[in-house]
C-alpha cells in the first residue's frame, strides 16, 4: 500500500473538523457598497446546525470504515462530502457578492451586499476535501482499508516481474532418504 493512502483517513477525519470548525464562524456580512457591517449571518443559523451533524458522521464512518475495514462506511463518508459540498454549492455560493435590501426594521431600504467570512471559506475547503477524500475512501476495498489502521503494517513495494516469496517453488533436495533410488 502507498504511503499516500496512508494519509486518506486522515484527510477525511481533517475535513470533517473543517466542516465542524466552519459552523462555528461568520458565513456573510452584509453592508452598503463601500460601508462598514450593518448585519452578519452564522453558519449555524444558515444551515441549521447541518453541518456539525455531517461532519460528526463523517468522522464515524471513516473510524468504522478503517477499524473495521467497512466499505458502506467509506462509501457513506463520499456520500457525506457529497452533500455538504451540494449545501454549498447550491446554497452559499450563489449568495456570495449578491447585493439586496437588509430584513431589519431598523435599516430599512438599506441595500447591502452580502460578504464572505471565514466560515464561508472553511466551509468550501472543509466540504471539497471531504467530497474528495470521502470518494478515494470508497474506491478502497475491504483489506486496503483495514491495512489503513493505525500500525498496520506496510509492505515495501515489489517489482511486478518478481513474485511474492510465497508463490515461489521451494528448492528440491534430492538428498532426501525416501527420494532415493529405490530399486
Amino acid at each position: 500500500m502507498a504511503r499516500t493512502e496512508r494519509l486518506l483517513p486522515w484527510a477525511c477525519l481533517l475535513a470533517a473538523a473543517l466542516l465542524f470548525a466552519s459552523e462555528l464562524m461568520t458565513m456573510f456580512e452584509f453592508a452598503p457598497p463601500g460601508g462598514e457591517a450593518l448585519a452578519a449571518q452564522d453558519s449555524a443559523e444558515r444551515h441549521g446546525n447541518a453541518l456539525f451533524v455531517i461532519a460528526g458522521f463523517a468522522a464515524l464512518f471513516t473510524i468504522i470504515a478503517v477499524g473495521a475495514g467497512s466499505q458502506p462506511a467509506a462509501m457513506a463518508v463520499g456520500v457525506l462530502g457529497a452533500v455538504a459540498l451540494l449545501i454549498f454549492l447550491l446554497g452559499d455560493l450563489p449568495d456570495a457578492g449578491q447585493v439586496g435590501t437588509l430584513d431589519d426594521a431598523r435599516q430599512s431600504f438599506i441595500d447591502a451586499e452580502a460578504t464572505p467570512q471565514a466560515g464561508f471559506w472553511l466551509m468550501m475547503i472543509g466540504s471539497l476535501a471531504l467530497a474528495i477524500s470521502g470518494v478515494a475512501l470508497a474506491t478502497l476495498n475491504s483489506d486496503q482499508l483495514r491495512a489503513l489502521r493505525p500500525g498496520a503494517r506496510v509492505e515495501p513495494e515489489r517489482e511486478d516481474d518478481e513474485p511474492p516469496r510465497a508463490a515461489r517453488p521451494a528448492a528440491r533436495t534430492h538428498d532426501h532418504p525416501h527420494a532415493r533410488d529405490r530399486t
